[in-house]
């Protein structure tokens, strides 16, 4: 390799690191307030008179707008640029969150709430974040870069929901929801590391390779359409939707109502709190061990292993005496297989589907994600109204689990393509 070639890869490099670190830091604040709505469900439904079902309801709007929008703000982004999409819904989601301090409706809740902050969601979250990430690294560390990137989301929710309890204590959930409006809008600025045609200068200098799919033109040749059409006929693309349908319902269900959950019991409001942040320690610990799985062993693979172990985590804390120590365990092993499955699908899905559309591609995937979501948030609330327990939504996740570890295994996962020139850097 010349010097040019060495400086050249150098200087990509380092472009990389910069997207890695401001699309971490926009990570880290927009889950971490994404993960504290459960700590509000019981001030802001005492307060108001609300029931369980209508907070639920708004969160649950949340979670399957932010789905519905996602593949459109990942078209946005792939056409136009990731620098406004990610400009414009940080800004939207600062708004929201202001909107919100002031309901006292439900119906207002579930607009701002859920409809507007749920649009943001779609251009600040992991799908648009981690296709960025993906596109500035070669095939052959691009699992570790994803793992890296989601686990500084798991950070956010080990941090930030720390801070909102505080908030939430110590002068209410309106005052807790203006700080956290004026933080989001603080991230407006990052944004400029995504400016202008970033996307295909680090494609180009990662060396990476887009798959040949059978009697197709390369796929970053392709038209968007002609490869969402493909992806389509591709089995594979259906069963990662699925399996991510259960991923949204187990870690929206649990996000939501485990807070409830645990007061329930008459165990501290605290102890909720802490029980967020034990599941984001173990999902950082998850995330990156996930990353580095799926560069040694197939990722379908690995993903039905995380499906399956969740099933029986949940099972035994179902089947034990809810107390501190069992929610603190609880928290920390589900915690490692939580957001781990997110790096992994998003890899498989470039290597099924080439990187030119990963952000269109992806968030279409997603879109299942937030179906699952925004059935486990709203069948939580539903089913405790109905019944005054959650046992029966714990049973359905149990059951989501092994369904999904199943789904996996037919996945024809292609071997990775590398270019000697990415080997040899």
């Amino acid at each position: 390799m010349s010097m040019t070639q060495a400086d050249h890869t150098a200087a990509n490099l380092r472009r990389a690191v910069i997207v890695l670190v401001c699309a971490s830091v926009i990570l880290l604040v927009g889950n971490g307030i994404r993960a504290s709505f459960g700590l509000l469900l019981v001030p802001m439904t005492t307060d108001l008179g609300w029931s369980r079902e209508s907070f639920s309801l708004a969160l649950a709007i949340q979670n399957f707008v932010w789905g519905a929008a996602q593949p459109f703000a990942g078209a946005f982004a792939d056409k136009f640029g990731d620098r406004r999409v990610i400009a414009v819904s940080v800004g939207l989601y600062a708004v929201g969150l202001f909107l919100i301090a002031f309901t006292s409706d439900p119906l207002d809740f579930a607009v701002n709430g859920g409809m507007l902050i749920g649009i943001a969601m779609s251009g600040t979250g992991i799908p648009i974040m981690l296709s960025v990430v993906g596109r500035s690294v070669p095939e052959s560390r691009r699992s570790l870069f994803l793992g890296l990137a989601g686990s500084a989301g798991a950070l956010g929710q080990a941090t930030v929901v720390q801070g909102v309890q505080f908030l939430v204590t110590s002068g209410g959930w309106g005052w807790a929801l203006l700080m956290l409006s004026v933080a989001t809008a603080a991230l407006i600025p990052l944004s400029a590391a995504f400016a202008g045609r970033l996307r295909r200068q680090l494609d180009s200098a990662a060396g990476s390779t887009a798959p040949r799919s059978p009697g197709a033109s390369p796929l970053e040749e392709q038209s968007m359409a002609r490869a969402i059409r493909s992806a389509g006929r591709n089995d594979g693309f259906w069963y990662l939707s699925g399996g991510f349908l259960v991923c949204g319902f187990h870690v929206i269900f649990i996000q939501t109502h485990l807070p409830a959950f645990i007061e329930d019991a008459g165990l501290s409001p605290n102890l909720a709190a802490v029980s967020i942040s034990v599941i984001a320690i173990g999902n950082i610990i998850g995330s990156i061990i996930a990353g580095l799985l799926g560069e040694r062993y197939r990722k379908r693979t690995v993903l039905s292993g995380i499906y399956f172990g969740r099933a029986v985590v949940i099972t035994v804390f179902v089947l034990s005496p809810v107390s501190e120590v069992s929610v603190l365990v609880f928290s920390f092993t589900i915690g490692l297989m939580w957001l781990s499955t997110v790096p992994l699908t998003t890899a498989l899905v470039a290597q099924l589907f080439g990187i030119r559309y990963l952000a269109t591609l992806f968030g279409l995937v997603f879109f299942g994600h937030q179906v699952g979501s925004f059935l486990g948030a709203w069948l939580g609330g539903y089913v405790y109204d109905a019944t005054g327990s959650y046992d029966i939504v714990w049973w359905i996740a149990v059951a989501l689990g092994l369904v999904a570890a199943v789904l996996h295994w037919p996945i024809r996962e292609p071997r990775p393509r590398i270019r000697l020139a990415a080997q040899h850097a």
